[in-house]
């Protein structure tokens, strides 16, 4: 037979508590930072529109005018908004996709190797 000792079951004492297993680690939650990114832009576009729709009525432009000039001036102001709105609206819509796609980029970066 051989001198070597009885293995030793269980854990050292000097090795301290337990350590759990790799799985088990409590991962740090991710900081959504680009969500909120999204939604202040997405808010900044809203208070953009809506100062822009509402800032025909303050058209200085028409007072003095009576009739159909009147008419006239106050129909080509709402053109002109409308206008204004919709290329908000288009920028809007770009700067979306802009981030939709600098997002998908980002994960895609991040995302194990195989």
């Amino acid at each position: 037979m051989t001198d070597t000792p009885a293995p030793h079951w269980g854990p050292r004492p000097e090795s301290g508590p337990p350590q759990p297993a790799p799985d088990a680690v409590k991962r740090k939650k991710p900081h959504r930072v680009f969500l909120w990114v999204f939604l202040a832009v997405q808010a900044l576009f809203l208070i953009w529109i809506i100062t822009g729709a509402t800032s025909a009525s303050d058209d200085p432009s028409c007072e003095g005018l009576a009739g159909d000039a009147l008419k006239l001036c106050q129909d080509a102001g709402d053109v002109g908004t409308t206008i204004g709105v919709g290329l908000i609206i288009a920028l809007w819509a770009a700067v979306d996709i802009i981030l939709g796609v600098t997002y998908g980029v980002y994960r895609l970066s991040r995302r194990p190797r195989p």
